[in-house]
């Protein structure tokens, strides 16, 4: 008989930023594991794609073609999510977009976008899937955040940083007000894993490759399937015990000291 420790069968979970990169890899270990998905993107030939993909492990995928910076657009996703599920078991929330801008020339205008996108309506979707776990007694929510929110990173990266910092805080106060109701609230903070938007930044600048693997003592960038099992495991019970944690997928680049050094792989 096998292990039940990861099995989703019977969980329904919505993942945003489910078009492609995390959210996408994110979803599709869920469904491999037996959750049934709703889907959210501004893209909606990539979450059909997405959805294909789960219907051949014989899961269900819904569809919510939204913008999470847009309140009204979140509440019709959960409207959506009630009336094709009646239920959310598990809540990733991953899409949403920063600016890389030097703070001398950052305009309110750009702070405040980035702010709705990563602050605003990530903690729009945490509250409407919480008011429905906490009906419920259960449920697990996971928050992507960024190394950014611990460690600076330069280079015009200040609105997101500040942006990764509020959705880190977030994490922590939602947990503390909800682990004792049976909802768990979880973050993952990535380094960098390898997305459209680093490959036009290396092809801009090959530099910045060596710039980043010198931080990274597993000796190369992250890749979005590196996102798989922590969803799994957080979504599972396997993880009942776990909240309000922030936990690094970064190849030991937050372990690594400013002035450390790495150690050459053996032939």
């Amino acid at each position: 008989m096998g292990s039940t420790l990861f099995d989703l069968t019977g969980r329904v979970a919505m993942v945003s930023g489910a078009a492609r990169g995390m959210g996408r890899a994110m979803a599709l270990a869920l469904a491999e594991h037996g959750a049934d998905l709703l889907l959210v993107d501004r893209n909606l030939e990539g979450l059909q794609q997405t959805a294909r993909e789960i219907g051949e492990h014989g899961r269900r995928a819904v569809l919510g073609t939204a913008d999470v910076s847009d309140l009204t657009q979140v509440k019709a996703l959960f409207a959506q999510l009630d009336h094709e599920y009646g239920r959310v078991d598990f809540l990733a929330n991953v899409a949403g977009e920063g600016v890389l801008v030097a703070p001398e020339e950052l305009t309110i205008d750009q702070l405040r976008s980035v702010m709705d996108n990563l602050v605003i309506g990530r903690f729009a979707m945490c509250q409407e899937a919480g008011r429905r776990m906490l009906r419920a007694g259960r449920g697990s929510i996971v928050n992507i955040g960024s190394l950014a929110s611990m460690t600076a990173l330069g280079r015009g990266h200040i609105a997101y940083s500040m942006a990764m910092g509020a959705v880190v805080q977030m994490t922590r106060e939602l947990s503390t007000e909800w682990a004792g109701q049976g909802v768990r609230v979880n973050a993952i903070l990535p380094a960098q894993v390898m997305n459209p938007s680093l490959e036009q930044r290396i092809a801009a600048d090959p530099g910045m490759l060596d710039v980043w693997l010198r931080g990274i003592p597993a000796g190369r960038l992250g890749k979005a399937d590196d996102i798989r099992g922590l969803a799994v495991l957080l979504a599972s019970d396997a993880s009942s015990w776990i909240t309000g944690a922030l936990i690094p997928m970064d190849g030991g680049n937050l372990a690594l000291n400013g002035g450390g050094s790495l150690r050459p792989r053996l032939q």
